[in-house]
Order: structure tokens, then sequence, then C-alpha cells
């Protein structure tokens, strides 16, 4: 790029649109450290007792009816804020998608929900990713589905995590754009849909001179959906996803994907999808590869 740009040479990359960057023995440690601090100090919260997870375990943020927040721009600013952030903290991602799609009329509890998810940051502000030196290049995921969990719209919440080697590169939390009939259904969808992020991350590997010949596995906790994956005949229940039962068999045959069972309790994508209890919540996020580099061992 210098041949064609004038462009100056600032060194190692450490601080950039407020993500730091620092390396190690382990590899190459991505945090927001600075911009959380900012969050919690703009919120008022510095003093704030922390919290262990980000939301409440049974919630109903999509049905409350109470009254409307006094300041809905403040509300907007913050969950604006908190989307960035998700960059660097899969933990958010969840709770995150859900309060950007209560913008339009923010309840008082729709605040006080985005509060807690600062008081969870105020103990955990240190915490990014690290993407380790010792991963080899093959490409793992993980994609799980809560079937009909929005009350508004009985759509199904998914998520998906890909691994490059050890490092999490990639996840996302994401409504579905129809309503499933059955939770295989919700789990097969989730499952076409992480396939094309997979085919996407392979044509950029690519583009990097890494070739990626070896199937690439899908771990799902859903037996019914992996069924479907791998029987070639269409049953009356399942021909309204014809078109992903193709894609991702056909994605099989051509060994470029494999499935995998997993148990729903090792299932990396299962906060994506849901709030989940404390101790499985913790479990879940240490297994995503999220440190915290600024306390002691």
């Amino acid at each position: 790029m210098s041949e064609c740009f004038h462009m100056k040479d600032l060194g190692p990359l450490k601080f950039f649109l407020g993500i730091e960057v620092s390396r190690g023995k382990q590899g190459i440690y991505i945090s927001q450290r600075k911009y959380t601090l900012d969050i919690i100090s703009e919120c008022g919260l510095v003093g704030a007792q922390p919290i262990d997870t980000p939301m409440e375990q049974n919630h109903a943020l999509a049905k409350v009816d109470g009254e409307l927040y006094s300041n809905p721009s403040r509300y907007r600013r913050l969950v604006g804020r908190l989307v960035y952030l998700a960059l660097t903290r899969p933990d958010l991602s969840y709770i995150v998608h859900l309060l950007a799609q209560l913008l339009a009329e923010p309840r008082q509890r729709h605040w006080e929900a985005a509060v807690r998810v600062v008081k969870y940051l105020k103990g955990t502000c240190g915490q990014g990713i690290l993407f380790s030196k010792d991963s080899d290049l093959h490409l793992d995921a993980y994609c799980d589905s809560d079937y009909n969990s929005c009350p508004k719209t009985r759509r199904s919440f998914f998520g998906y995590v890909v691994l490059l080697g050890k490092s999490h590169i990639c996840w996302k939390t994401k409504k579905q754009k129809t309503v499933s009939m059955s939770s295989a259904e919700a789990e097969y969808k989730a499952m076409a849909f992480t396939y094309q992020e997979i085919n996407w991350l392979k044509e950029l590997l690519l583009l990097f001179q890494v070739p990626h010949s070896e199937p690439i596995t899908l771990h799902c906790d859903n037996k019914a959906a992996l069924y479907i994956a791998a029987n070639p005949v269409f049953h009356e229940r399942t021909k309204h996803i014809e078109k992903d039962c193709h894609f991702v068999r056909d994605g099989i045959k051509e060994g470029i994907l494999s499935t995998k069972h997993i148990r729903t309790i090792e299932q990396l994508a299962d906060f994506l999808t849901k709030a989940l209890k404390r101790q499985q919540f913790l479990y879940l996020f240490r297994k995503m590869g999220v440190h915290d580099f600024h306390l002691p061992p």
C-alpha cells in the first residue's frame, strides 16, 4: 500500500478506535478497557457494586409495558456504545442485541436493564479476547437456537461462534426472519446461517493463501436437526425448509462441512441465545477464551 499511497509507519499497533492491542508470549490480546471505563464513568457508576452476570435469567424485557423512560436519547446513546463494546465482548452479544430492539420506545425497566450491564462491566472492565499464537488454521463452528424466544413475534433467537484453532474469531446473536414451526427447524436454520458464515471465512482464508481442505466441524446440540442434515429423504414436516436442507446437505456431500453432536452444557453458542444462570454463564464465558490480562495471574 505504501507504493500507492503516502503512508507513515507508526510502529506496532497499540491503540485504535478504542481498541487496545497488546502482544505477549501467548499471542495477541485485544480489549476495550479504556472505552469500558468511559462508559462506566459517563453513567456515574464508578462506585457501583459489580454484578456477576449482565442480565437476569428469567427476564421479560420484550413484554415490559411500564412507564416510558424520561430520557430516551440517553438510553440510545448507552446502547450504541454497548454495541461497539460487543466487538471484543461475546458475553454482551445477547443482551446488547435485545436492548437494541427496544430503541423506539424505551421503558424505565429497559434503562434499568442497561444499567445492570454497566454494573456487570464494572467487575469485568479489563476483559478481552486472546488470539493464541499456538492456534492452528483449522476452522470449527458452534451454533445454537432458542425456540420461539421472542414473546411478541414468536421468532427464535440463534447464535454462532467460529474458532480458528483455539482463537474465537467470529460470533453473532440474531433473531430469525421467520417463525419456526419446531425447535428442530429453528436449529436447522441456525445451522444454515452458520454455514454461510463458514463459507465466507473459508474464502477469506484463501485470500491470505491459507487453503482449508479438511471439513469444517459444525457443533450442534439438537439431534433432530443433525438427522435432517444426514437424511436425504425429505419429510412432510421439513418441506418448507427445503432450501436450507439442500444448502447444508450439499456442504456435507462436498466435504466442506461435517456435523457433530455436542451436549448443551458444552455448547459455546448457548449464552448467545438466552440468559443463563450464573454458574453456566461463567463456565461458557471462560471457555470462550475471554481473559483479563490487567489482573495478576
